[in-house]
């Protein structure tokens, strides 16, 4: 686990909300505090869609809505002329980034075994956290998927120029 201050809030804001950084990742939940609160899920519904639409869309064993589907709506809560009290959000990997991590990482795991890869972002008093986590279904005391993991997401940043301090 790593936590990391973005040195640019507005920078990074808009490449959560606005441009196509992040639409790759799940969402797994979060909370905006406005005038009111406002809870997300990001549990995927079947329910909502036919069998021919689960199809269609690719859903196959998906178990969140992607970032790039929900984002909208949490732009829209967020969006005016005064910014939110607070945003807790939770990201995590898709199952085949996931596994590619897994591999890059050497660890002597497999993909069942790995709950979920998360980054959990959260805006407070004008400032923006990330925190990284892995979840892993087994014990282990074994540190290289995790470490892995926190270089990934400081690389991811580089990549996409967005400015962090480790704190």
């Amino acid at each position: 686990m790593v936590s990391l201050k973005i040195s640019s809030v507005k920078g990074f804001m808009s490449s959560l909300l606005i441009n196509s950084v992040f639409d790759h990742f799940w969402f797994s939940e979060g909370e905006v505090v406005t005038f009111a609160r406002f809870s997300f899920d990001g549990a995927l519904n079947r329910d909502y869609y036919s069998s021919d639409e689960q199809e269609i869309l690719g859903l196959g064993k998906r178990r969140y809505v992607s970032w790039a589907e929900i984002k909208p709506y949490l732009h829209s809560v967020i969006r005016g002329k005064r910014t939110p009290v607070s945003c807790k959000l939770v990201l995590l990997l898709s199952d085949e980034n996931a596994a590619r991590v897994i591999r890059r990482s050497g660890a002597a795991v497999t993909p069942e075994q790995v709950g979920g890869f998360f980054l959990n972002i959260r805006f407070e008093k004008k400032e923006v956290h990330l925190v990284t986590g892995l979840s892993m279904k087994i014990f282990s005391l074994d540190k290289t998927l995790e470490h892995a993991w926190d270089q990934d997401v400081k690389t991811f940043l580089r990549l996409h120029d967005i400015a962090w301090e480790e704190e």
